[in-house]
This record gives C-alpha cells, sequence and structure tokens, in this order.
C-alpha cells in the first residue's frame, strides 16, 4: 500500500483514529471531525501522501455528519473499490496515490454531479486559499 518512505514518515505521525480510517478503512464518529464545518475556501488533501483531492467550491453540508463533496479535484485523484462491508454494497473511495481510505460515494448528491462523497475528516488535511495555513482531519 505505501508507496515511498515520505508516505511511511507520514504514517508514522498519525493520530490513532488517522490511523484507524486511513490504514485500516476505518470510520470516525459522525459529526466529530475537524473540516465537518469548514467554510474557508483552499484545497482538501491526503492526510497521509498530501496529493489533493477536493477543492472548497464542491464541499455541500449533506446532512450526514462527515465533510460531503459532489466531485474529486480530479478523476485521477480518486480510486474506486466495490466495498461489502457490514452486509452491505457500497464504492469505497481511497487517495489514488498511497491507497489511504477516505470514505464511500453514494449517488444522492447535489447537481451537477448526483454525487455525494462522504469522507472522513481524519483522512484530509485542509490548506487555507487565503493563508495557507493547514489543518488536519
Amino acid at each position: 500500500m505505501i508507496k515511498s518512505q515520505n508516505i511511511s514518515l507520514s504514517i508514522e505521525k498519525l493520530n490513532s483514529t488517522q490511523r484507524h480510517v486511513t490504514q485500516e478503512a476505518g470510520t470516525e464518529p459522525p459529526f466529530s471531525g475537524k473540516l465537518l464545518h469548514n467554510k474557508k475556501s483552499g484545497i482538501y488533501h491526503c492526510l497521509c501522501c498530501h496529493q489533493p483531492l477536493f477543492v472548497s467550491e464542491t464541499k455541500f453540508d449533506s446532512g450526514c455528519g462527515w465533510p460531503s463533496f459532489y466531485q474529486p479535484i480530479s478523476n485521477e485523484s480518486i480510486t474506486y473499490l466495490d466495498d461489502y462491508s457490514h452486509n452491505m454494497h457500497r464504492i469505497e473511495v481511497r487517495c489514488s496515490h498511497c491507497q489511504a481510505h477516505l470514505g464511500h460515494v453514494f449517488p444522492d448528491g447535489p447537481k451537477p454531479t448526483g454525487e455525494r462523497f462522504c469522507i472522513n475528516s481524519a483522512s484530509l488535511s485542509f490548506i487555507d486559499e487565503e493563508t495557507g495555513e493547514k489543518t488536519e482531519g
């Protein structure tokens, strides 16, 4: 799963929630993520390898308890996997660079895509467009 020494070093610095979410395909408790209510302009990156994943303009409040986006920054930034855990079929989304678990995508989002990328804050870092400040989820 890990592609470089830099990613290995980043993973070593993760807290227990971040490690559980990104490396064990875990889920943080709903409404607990640091980035859920973030309204600033900027870019959301993979916490493990820093690959850009989502832009703030595609974030919306879905009411589900996790940050939601209607599309990734590019189709190449995300890997999609069938997930049959919990006796249901879902589509898991992972970072295409390091394969860190991000969350799931559902077909109930807003226009223009109709998709809802339901993403764990613990798998993301956010870079504020105005200040350059980094916030980890």
